[in-house]
């Protein structure tokens, strides 16, 4: 623990935001890309320290989020098959599809089994050689890595009842996504480190100077979110837009190579759909002709299904940061945790879940508390260093 204490100091986060505050002459508006950073800024109240003027605008970055309602629908399609074992991690099933999610199909007699690693189906489909063996690969450039060289090895292991049904979308075209949208107020970004640890921060710069927005990469503890947001804010004040890393001990600038190698391999670039946004072009991987047949939406030709989206819901406007999820009318009321409307309530990374889970369930202003020890534990419904507003 004493690693993560470090990075949870309250006096260090203290002299941070008193940086922040002391360097913020002007209303800005920051987005956090990553679902994983946001349950940490709202966990820890850091939205609620910040000056007024400085808004902390949710992103699309939380993988089951933004998997679209007709990949699911095609997933619980395969799933009913007879002769199907259909392997997922366990937050996909409770995910919503247009009438029914993953525990009620299997609640009605399907073979559906939550497995921690890809390879873990990979195994099942060499133990059940009558069998379909489909894994629900899904998520941005950080899992795709693990998903690949399953794929790569049951083409080695020449696994002909293996295949995958792919979902995974790439963050710098959804930024790009966000900036040309006409609703877009986005200053700023956080941008995620475990993405850049993989795929390094070559791609950023480019978006930068388009968009004249910095561009800070950086990671999930307060102080890496605090220093992030810090320099995020010198760069806004001094008109600058350059790509920083503030997430050094994970992210080199290279990336990963072996893992790229791998992406590259596999995976083809291509058009993807993101759930409550649309498509958004060049966002995505797709199986490469030569690991085609490994392609589970092909193989059961579920390519056309028909979707249906839940009209209270406006997940879609969450994720692309136009609204807080306590501005739904649905939100803590038909839709909770136990009765999900859309994926953002559902996922531990969905910053509906994050907002019902510390309380957040409206816009009073929030009282200051002293920051708590380093590495207490905040109890359900807490926010660490600040009072919730509900």
């Amino acid at each position: 623990m004493r690693y993560l204490e470090e990075f949870r100091d309250p006096e260090l986060a203290g002299r941070l935001l008193e940086q922040i505050h002391a360097t913020t002459t002007r209303p800005w508006s920051i987005m956090e890309v990553c679902g994983g950073q946001t349950h940490s800024l709202i966990r820890h109240g850091i939205d609620q320290l910040l000056p007024e003027g400085i808004e902390m605008i949710h992103g699309p970055g939380c993988p089951v989020c933004v998997t679209p309602l007709e990949i699911i629908d095609r997933a619980l399609e395969i799933a009913a098959r007879p002769g199907v074992i259909f392997c997922s991690f366990g937050d996909m099933l409770r995910v919503p599809g247009s009438d029914r999610d993953l525990f009620r199909v299997k609640s009605a007699g399907a073979d559906v089994r939550a497995v921690y690693s890809p390879l873990d189906a990979l195994t099942i489909a060499q133990r059940n050689p009558d069998r379909e063996v489909v894994f629900f690969g899904i998520g941005f450039e950080t899992t795709a890595p693990a998903n690949a060289m399953t794929v790569f090895q049951a083409k080695r292991l020449d696994l002909g009842n293996f295949s995958l049904l792919v979902s995974h979308v790439l963050v710098p075209p959804a930024i790009a996504a966000i900036m040309e949208s006409p609703s877009c107020r986005v200053q700023g970004f956080l941008a995620a480190g475990h993405v850049c640890s993989v795929m390094g921060t070559g791609e950023y710069p480019a978006l930068a100077r388009r968009y004249g927005v910095p561009i800070v990469v950086t990671g999930f503890e307060p102080l890496d979110l605090l220093e992030g947001i810090r320099r995020t804010v010198v760069q806004l004040e001094a008109g600058r837009h350059e790509v920083e890393n503030a997430y050094p001990r994970a992210v080199p600038a290279a990336g990963n190579p072996a893992a790229i190698a791998m992406l590259r391999d596999v995976f083809e670039v291509a058009d993807r759909a993101w759930r409550g946004i649309g498509v958004i072009p060049g966002s995505g991987w797709r199986l490469s002709p030569a690991y085609r047949d490994f392609d589970a939406e092909l193989r059961f030709a579920v390519a056309d299904v028909h979707t249906a989206e839940s009209s209270a819901c406006r997940s879609g406007e969450v994720l692309q940061g136009l609204i807080k999820p306590h501005e739904c009318a649905a939100f803590g009321r038909q839709c909770t945790p136990r009765t999900p409307l859309g994926a953002t309530m559902v996922s531990s990374e969905g910053a509906c879940a994050a907002y019902y889970l510390y309380r957040r369930m409206s816009t009073s202003p929030a009282i200051a508390q002293p920051l708590p020890e380093a590495g207490r534990a905040p109890e359900a419904g807490h926010v660490l260093e600040v009072g919730h507003g509900g």
